[in-house]
């Protein structure tokens, strides 16, 4: 069985919705993981943050708003009578929920419920659409199997031991339609897999049942070996290593989801980046295997914050650097870079939430220095120790520009530099005529 992700732009008019038929193949195996309509969820987070200012004539002016765009949606979509009387009461019982909250105190708990509707929307369409045509299709909801714990991680057994016989009832249908990036939690309420929860979700599913393949289809044909919005002649990458891929998607390649990959790595099952608007595209295949002797992308994560700790009682004191991460373990603060000598330490952040926190608790341990607006740049190929130039090459590119931190020799597939944001754009291109 294979598992098919498609986004929200995959899904973003009714047009395009249609045409997903051009690639799904309904006489085959399949689960099909939709996306909310493009623009729904960011629609829905600006109700949500409506509702949690206290103000309710804004919310429903938002939400009025939506429903319009959806009325429009559904009128399009459908041909018959039937299809469009099952699509408006769809959508009257989905906006009716979320008009509902305004009589209620909103907490987090009803803001993930009405995050949700996006895809409960999406799905339920497809799926009323298929029936409309002819094409038999099963919708699965994704809140009977997917889950998360208490410290907000997939329950892979889980999502496995629920979905499974979920199929195994249905085996005489081949068209499974689920819903990406919404869940439950330890408590058994609505939640989600954040931002570009959808390729988390596929990736899972495609774990938990132990799928032949998983695609990620979106609007560009596979990863490519820069960012094609800055440099000029940036081509897609023909195959990658889950290793390789999760430092692109981590440092700044928006096509994957960044945790996407483990779940698909863990079980050795290929992934594969695909183009919804040209579907004959090769995109991107992720496996286990890396291919030796290649440079293969370059990437960019902004809005990093760089913290340097200065101090003289690190000389030769074990338990120095386990005090320090426990201050960004106390804040959960994830730290992207690091760099270490005699005296100082030098990390780099990119969640700001607890900025102010943390600095005050490391000036316990010494001088600390903050710079703001930095960006992360990251080359990904073969950097393992048979591999001879390839650093040298990646240093002399960027010559011309002040480089603040360097982390290399943690991965044998990544060096990480740290540049002002100014000298991004440079650097990426210095980069790509240099190496490419």
């Amino acid at each position: 069985m294979k598992i098919l992700k498609f986004g929200g732009t995959s899904v973003g008019n009714p047009e395009r919705m249609k045409k997903l038929l051009d690639i799904i193949r309904p006489e085959e195996k399949q689960i099909v993981v939709l996306s909310a309509v493009a623009g729904t969820t960011n629609n829905l987070v600006e109700i949500s943050q409506a509702y949690l200012d206290g103000d309710k004539r804004k919310a429903k002016q938002l939400t009025d708003a939506l429903y319009e765009k959806y009325k429009t949606f559904v009128h399009e979509l459908f041909t018959t009578e039937e299809g469009r009387n099952n699509g408006k009461e769809l959508i009257d019982y989905h906006f009716t929920l979320i008009g509902s909250f305004s009589t209620d105190l909103f907490t987090p708990v009803e803001e993930k419920i009405i995050l949700a509707q996006g895809e409960l929307l999406s799905t339920t369409l497809y799926h009323f659409y298929l029936t409309e045509i002819g094409v038999r299709s099963v919708l699965l909801p994704a809140l009977d199997f997917m889950k998360i714990d208490e410290d907000n991680e997939p329950v892979i057994e889980y999502i496995g031991s629920r979905l499974q016989p979920l199929l195994d009832s249905r085996a005489d249908q081949t068209l499974f339609i689920t819903q990406g990036y919404i869940c439950r939690n330890s408590f058994g309420e609505i939640d989600n897999l954040r931002r570009g929860g959808s390729d988390y979700t596929a990736s899972l599913i495609g774990a938990a049942i132990r799928a032949d393949e998983v695609q990620i289809w979106t609007d560009i044909d596979g990863m490519h070996n820069n960012d094609p919005r800055i440099v000029k002649g940036t081509k897609p990458i023909a195959q990658l290593s889950f290793d390789e891929a999760a430092e692109l998607a981590y440092f700044g390649a928006k096509i994957l989801h960044p945790q996407s990959v483990f779940p698909a790595q863990k079980y050795k099952i290929p992934v594969r980046l695909l183009n919804t608007m040209d579907p004959d595209a090769a995109g991107t295949l992720i496996t286990n295997e890396s291919e030796k002797g290649k440079i293969k992308s370059i990437a960019a994560k902004d809005g990093i914050v760089a913290i340097k700790i200065h101090s003289s009682r690190m000389l030769l004191a074990y338990g120095f650097l386990r005090k320090v991460f426990e201050i960004f373990e106390r804040y959960k603060t994830p730290i992207d870079m690091i760099t270490t000598s005699e005296v100082a330490v030098s990390v780099t952040i990119d969640d700001l939430k607890y900025l102010d926190d943390i600095l005050k608790d490391l000036n316990d341990f010494g001088s600390v220095e903050v710079e703001t607006n930095q960006t992360i740049v990251c080359v990904v190929g073969d950097f393992s120790f048979e591999s001879h130039g390839f650093a040298a090459r990646v240093f002399d590119s960027l010559k011309h520009i002040s480089i603040k931190m360097i982390s290399y020799g943690a991965s044998n597939c990544n060096i990480s530099l740290l540049v002002d944001n100014a000298d991004k754009t440079e650097a990426l291109r210095s980069l790509h005529d240099r190496l490419f």
